[in-house]
């Protein structure tokens, strides 16, 4: 997600047992009604506004049906993943990913330090993506991170963006709804990615794993930007931490559904009204599972704070402004060099 994002380094973890709550599943949201109808008139959506509200506020994490999404273009994305995947190493190695740009494959090392289990392709949805030269605050300059292109299967850069294209219209509509919940205009948060968005599409491979118990394909984890939203296959995986119980819930799939959670931009933005939900993904030692999550992120130059309308005297803002262009080459840098050190999280910028 929702499952991870450049720049995350986890803290040391064992993977823990899932705690199953029966009676406990997170929301199903059907889309439909805004089909139909405009999402700035709450009048006719004022049922959806409110579940989405609700799922934001109790899970952070909900499923959406009748997304509008067309299903023979997320057939083809997913059937064009399992065949990069399943080339050679030698062959996926020849897009590889550098320090310049986080875009291309990249696969974890399978040591006993290096819990996560998967290999990864991300695709930039903006070539080129305008981000910061340095992580110092004073020093303006930006630099370009461009797309890695796939030689095979071939017209999968075709796909990707047609697909990318998809995404994004869907994260909008979602993004105005969540706007609804909160009492705000529709189209509160559109300025913040409508020009230089850094958002990506990833590609994720989880191989069997011959001691599952022993690793997670992602370790615990906060998605760092607005809204993911993730397509996964039928094999089971993806957790959620449940806020009230502090148990992990796993994602039963539901075909042609998508998996939304939200970002720590939204929770900062929020001051905290709807937060970010941990989660987690499991590997097993016979099947392997494929997903395919994309990162609606905003503009470098974009300041994220809590919203005015949102905070008053009675409610003061929980956090101190950061740019995010800085905070996201700051993740991207620990990550790529492995340093050892915990990464920058939006907790380093609470004021109380």
């Amino acid at each position: 997600m929702g499952e991870v994002e450049p720049g995350f380094i986890q803290e040391p973890e064992h993977r823990p047992k899932l705690h199953s709550l029966q009676a406990e599943k997170i929301p199903v949201i059907d889309l439909s009604p805004i089909s139909n109808h405009a999402v700035s008139d709450p009048s006719s959506i004022e049922g959806l506004v409110k579940e989405i509200g609700s799922a934001c506020k109790e899970w952070g994490f909900f499923q959406v049906t009748n997304h509008g999404v067309p299903l023979s273009l997320r057939q083809n994305i997913e059937k064009g993943s399992r065949m990069f995947f399943g080339q050679t190493l030698e062959e996926k190695r020849k897009v590889r990913r550098s320090e310049f740009s986080p875009s291309g494959y990249y696969e974890t090392e399978h040591t006993k330090n290096v819990r996560d289990w998967k290999e990864v392709f991300d695709f930039l949805a903006k070539d080129p993506t305008l981000v910061p030269l340095t992580t110092d605050q004073h020093d303006h300059r930006l630099t370009q991170w461009t797309n890695t292109s796939p030689p095979y299967p071939p017209h999968f850069r075709d796909i990707i963006e047609e697909y990318i294209e998809e995404m994004e219209k869907l994260s909008f509509k979602l993004m105005e709804l969540i706007a609804l919940s909160l009492g705000l205009e529709a189209k509160r948060f559109e300025e913040f990615f409508m020009k230089d968005q850094t958002s990506f599409l990833r590609l994720n491979h989880y191989p069997p794993c011959p001691n599952p118990h022993l690793a997670l394909g992602v370790g615990r984890h906060k998605d760092p930007g607005a809204l993911t939203i993730l397509s996964q296959d039928e094999v089971e995986g993806l957790e959620v931490k449940h806020k009230a119980h502090e148990q992990w819930i796993r994602i039963k799939p539901i075909p042609n559904a998508y998996i939304i959670n939200l970002g720590d931009i939204v929770q900062v933005w929020t001051n905290d009204a709807f937060e970010s939900p941990e989660h987690r993904v499991v590997v097993n030692s016979k099947k392997e599972r494929f997903s395919i999550p994309f990162f609606f992120f905003p503009a470098q130059e974009t300041e994220v704070k809590p919203l005015e309308e949102l905070i008053n005297d009675q409610n003061p803002s929980k956090y101190r402004t950061y740019k995010w262009g800085k905070f996201l080459v700051h993740r991207f840098n620990t990550n790529f060099k492995k340093h050892k050190v915990g990464n920058i999280q939006i907790h380093d910028f609470k004021t109380r």
